[in-house]
């Protein structure tokens, strides 16, 4: 289940889990500390913010949910704040996302421990390569937000004058959706999984969801993974993490 303190929806994940009937030791819980939260003491007090709202004591994974471009030192003093969570067995992991490669660099060379997990915008439309080698070549897990192209069509950022394409509609997807009797969604995790990827695709429709689970009854070929790999076209659909946004920094998180 990932959720954020940004999404403002950490009380009602925690009720359908404990509503759900599954139990907690199966259930992956991941939230995200939002920058105006950033700097040690702050962070530790979000994660107390976090825990109380979800009702759990331990967090399976804790993310720095931008890196705060403007603001950097705060942002790694909010990571030395995970390091303490870490040692102190309140999250079992602890990571970052929207980090580009300098931002790893800058982060790595100031604290201990290696984030786990990297969670960057990655769908076919925008594959990052730079940022998944930066991972790899510090064993940070890739994991994909907006696995299945959903910023290529939502609105609030980048291009919305109306030419946006959405790759869920895209033909060369389609095709090979057709080839396995699968849908454009189910092909696409398929690839992320394929290529060792995480990836946390969104849905509220019951039926997408439980299509989303059934992606393990079939194998993209390599020519098919080639294909989905080139449709990259280099434009991010989110913003970028690279520029200061002071004012979208500032959200102030409840404390309930």
């Amino acid at each position: 289940m990932d959720t954020a303190a940004a999404y403002g929806n950490e009380r009602e994940v925690g009720e359908g889990i404990r509503t759900s009937g599954v139990d907690r030791d199966e259930v992956f819980i991941e939230t995200k500390v939002w920058v105006s939260d950033y700097g040690f003491e702050s962070t530790l007090h979000a994660f107390e913010k976090a825990s109380a709202k979800l009702g759990v004591p331990t967090l399976d994974l804790l993310i720095l949910h931008q890196p705060g471009t403007g603001r950097f030192a705060e942002t790694i003093e909010a990571y030395r704040g995970l390091e303490k969570l870490l040692a102190d067995g309140k999250v079992r992991a602890i990571g970052v996302s929207n980090f580009m490669r300098s931002q790893l660099e800058e982060l790595l060379a100031a604290t201990e421990v290696v984030p786990a997990v990297n969670q960057i915008e990655l769908h076919p439309y925008f594959t990052q390569p730079d940022v998944q080698a930066a991972n790899a070549e510090h064993g940070i897990l890739t994991q994909a937000w907006s696995p299945i192209g959903g910023i290529t069509f939502y609105p609030g950022f980048g291009d919305d004058d109306g030419e946006r394409r959405s790759v869920m509609d895209d033909p060369s997807i389609k095709a090979i959706a057709d080839a396995h009797g699968k849908s454009a969604a189910q092909v696409m995790i398929r690839w992320h999984i394929q290529e060792g990827r995480s990836a946390i695709p969104k849905s509220t429709n019951p039926k997408r969801i439980a299509q989303n689970f059934d992606v393990f009854d079939f194998q993209l070929t390599d020519d098919e993974l080639a294909k989905l790999d080139g449709l990259d076209t280099g434009v991010r659909g989110g913003p970028d993490p690279l520029e200061s946004q002071a004012a979208y920094f500032e959200r102030e998180i409840p404390e309930a």
